[in-house]
């Protein structure tokens, strides 16, 4: 079997199984997009245990930076004096800047996964009924929480998946290509 319909056939069933439990036993806390953004993230981070750890850590980071910028945009008060497109403009250009130079500490040199933290935790904060009024609740209500916890759980299916699909592969008897 090719590494490509091993990869098929695992990322299928877990998906399925993601799927279900975000809407079924898991409803109304974590997010299934966000999870497959750091499903798909953590592919692209090269996979294996370095990817695992690499788009953990870049997807917090970026769900925090996101954070601070909305915190910053709600709770900093020149909005009502600037204008909130132009407040928002300037926090989003600082947070941005922040978070990208945080590229040059190689624990956070996975750009890409930063900027799906960041901007999985703003989508979900702007889209939410009551995100930007739960920044800060000690809740899964509050975008920060839902959102890493879900970005950790779609590491983890990707982490699974890629173990599978090797194990398919192997179990084959053809060698792992794509």
């Amino acid at each position: 079997m090719s590494l490509i319909s091993a990869l098929a056939i695992s990322i299928g069933v877990l998906g399925g199984v993601a799927t279900w439990l975000f809407l079924g036993p898991l409803a109304g806390g974590l997010q299934i997009w966000a999870a497959f953004i750091a499903w798909a993230a953590f592919f692209h981070c090269g996979g294996k245990e370095g990817g695992f750890k690499a788009v953990v850590l870049a997807n917090i980071t970026g769900a925090v930076m996101a954070w601070l910028t909305l915190l910053a945009v709600t709770k900093g008060g020149l909005g009502a004096s600037l204008g909130l497109p132009l407040w928002a403009g300037i926090c989003v250009g600082v947070g941005v800047l922040v978070m990208i130079l945080l590229a040059n500490i190689p624990a956070f040199a996975a750009i890409p996964a930063l900027v799906y933290g960041f901007a999985a935790t703003a989508a979900f904060a702007l889209l939410s009924a009551d995100g930007l009024a739960n920044l800060t609740a000690a809740s899964l209500g509050n975008p920060l929480v839902t959102i890493i916890l879900s970005m950790i759980a779609g590491a983890a299916f990707g982490y699974v998946s890629e173990k599978l699909a090797g194990a398919l592969v192997a179990g084959s008897g053809q060698t792992r290509r794509a």
